[in-house]
């Protein structure tokens, strides 16, 4: 009998050894795959949620575009280093595009997930011709900035409060507006909840998700076809190991719950990378003077693209109320 139980326990004991061998090798596959940032996001690559909107204009995309190339020729910009707070003490890097008006006007452009500064002078351009300096940082792990792993905007919105110091540094009298897209809008949105300094007087997001949980779920599914649990656990597990945050921790609609500054929150309804139903619960969330903004057949990050006179005069007719 004693005999019996001892194989019953050391099989039990293999069994649940191999458990947790695989719960950390299928979170460490899923961590590489998602936020490494040395590893090549294949996923993204003719991704049929990331098509350009067929309501796009080509005249007036060609015009933005040879506006924008104008812009980067007329107006260098000058490099912004800090080093992260944190543990990691990254160095990270941002793009400075100081206004020829001396205004203390100021817009902080803050890019999406695998993409950098320099794929942002569409938004940059826009701000620096209504007067505003500018200022575009590379998130950690993309561009210029150092960073091993994607922060999804959580860490982000930490070295986004030591850019506003920055800010405030060069200009004690700037009245900022943080404006974001995609993992942007996500990292704006995180950084909403944290105690803002009296500068920042106004947020914008463009199809910022919910949380990096809810936005990996639905990610995993349409990729994969697998459920929730135990892939994003385990997932989250080896982040909290890897990187020190967790997937669940990290939430765009708890901190916008928090926050106490103006927003503006911008979605395509043909969305599909970033779910379209995920601008409700952001918005709902938000206790403070609030507006939405709906563009029609707009898909991810394409909202610009595909309305931009519709885009920028409700920009400008909510960041104006707050910075005159």
């Amino acid at each position: 009998m004693k005999k019996r139980n001892k194989i019953i326990i050391s099989v039990a004991s293999i069994f649940v050894v191999l458990l947790v061998i695989v719960y950390f090798a299928v979170g460490n596959y899923f961590y590489e795959y998602a936020l490494d940032a040395n590893d090549d996001k294949e996923f993204m690559d003719d991704n049929p949620h990331l098509e350009e909107s067929i309501a796009v204009n080509a005249q007036v995309a060609e015009e933005a575009e040879l506006a924008d190339a104008k812009f980067k020729e007329q107006y260098p910009l000058e490099p912004m280093t800090i080093v992260s707070n944190d543990k990691h003490k990254l160095k990270l890097e941002a793009d400075l595009y100081e206004n020829e008006q001396e205004s203390s006007k100021w817009a902080i452009v803050v890019h999406g997930y695998t993409s950098k500064a320099a794929k942002m002078t569409r938004y940059v351009r826009n701000f620096h011709e209504q007067g505003y300096n500018v200022l575009a940082p590379d998130l950690r792990g993309h561009g210029d900035s150092e960073g091993d792993y994607i922060g999804m905007g959580w860490h982000d919105r930490l070295d986004l409060l030591q850019w506003i110091g920055e800010v405030i540094k060069k200009d004690p009298n700037a009245e900022i507006v943080l404006f974001g897209v995609s993992m942007g809008g996500a990292t704006v949105m995180m950084a909403s909840g944290e105690e803002l300094p009296s500068n920042v007087k106004v947020i914008v997001e463009d199809c910022g998700y919910s949380s990096v949980s809810e936005v990996f779920t639905y990610q995993l599914d349409d990729l994969f076809g697998l459920p929730e649990f135990p892939i994003i656990n385990a997932a989250s597990t080896v982040a909290n190991f890897r990187a020190g945050y967790d997937l669940y921790e990290a939430s765009a609609v708890k901190q916008v719950a928090k926050s106490t500054t103006p927003m503006l929150f911008i979605h395509g309804d043909a969305d599909t990378f970033v779910p379209y139903e995920m601008l409700d619960k952001v918005y709902e969330a938000a206790n403070v003077e609030k507006e939405k903004l709906v563009i029609a057949e707009a898909g991810h990050a394409d909202s610009e693209k595909v309305n931009p006179e519709l885009y920028w005069n409700t920009v400008w007719g909510f960041v104006d109320k707050y910075i005159q």
